[in-house]
């Protein structure tokens, strides 16, 4: 019998990124010269995924609070070593309510419960190994996106020397790569009864099954 080995789950601080593809750059970049912030921004736009939003690998995602849709947020997060380095990846689907600003989103839209699905373990490497990893979503068994990650307006090593500039990513500290968009600048999106996969060749897979708090 094999021994039990806990699901991985976050040491550290998860951060994730905004506006770090190049379609949804583009398709913002019209409205970055308006208030309030009135020129584009010139270092990574980082949020917070609080603790409360970790779920475990297999764990289904439940609704609740009126949310009747999430928009699923495909993402590889960088898992931070003892000395500052990556040690590994993880294939993260990072739930949000659908919402209109990408700026500062409120906490309420990013931070429910369960709203960062986790693979059973992290994948060690360097970044290069993933410079041209390409990330498939699937709902219901349907493929729904293709995330490439070539298509990053801040390749991996430059967004980790940038966000370096300002702040020390610590031992066990998650750092998401961010999450792209489809053509018309929205998110695929799942409602209860949904299952959601997502997959890149040599990670751990993210399993979800949406459902309501009852």
């Amino acid at each position: 019998m094999k021994p039990w080995i806990p699901a991985w789950q976050p040491s550290g601080t998860v951060y994730g990124t905004l506006l770090n593809f190049r379609r949804e750059w583009d398709l913002w970049s019209p409205r970055m010269t308006q208030d309030p912030h009135k020129a584009a921004p010139q270092a990574p736009v980082l949020y917070v995924k609080t603790a409360n939003t970790f779920s475990s690998a297999g764990q289904d995602l439940l609704l609740q609070d009126g949310v009747t849709e999430v928009d699923i947020g495909a993402t590889l997060g960088l898992v931070i070593g003892r000395h500052g380095e990556v040690a590994g990846a993880a294939l993260l689907n990072d739930w949000a309510v659908p919402h209109t600003s990408y700026y500062r989103p409120p906490v309420k839209f990013r931070c429910r419960d369960g709203f960062l699905a986790l693979p059973d373990q992290v994948t060690p490497g360097q970044v290069q190994d993933w410079a041209a990893l390409q990330i498939t979503v699937s709902r219901n068994g349907e493929v729904v996106q293709t995330v490439d990650l070539r298509e990053l307006m801040r390749t991996m090593p430059v967004l980790l020397a940038d966000v370096g500039d300002f702040m020390t990513l610590q031992p066990g500290d998650v750092l998401m790569v961010g999450t792209n968009c489809l053509a018309d600048g929205s998110r695929p999106r799942a409602r209860a009864g949904d299952r959601v996969e997502i997959s890149a060749p040599g990670l751990a897979c993210v399993v979800t099954a949406v459902g309501v708090q009852a």
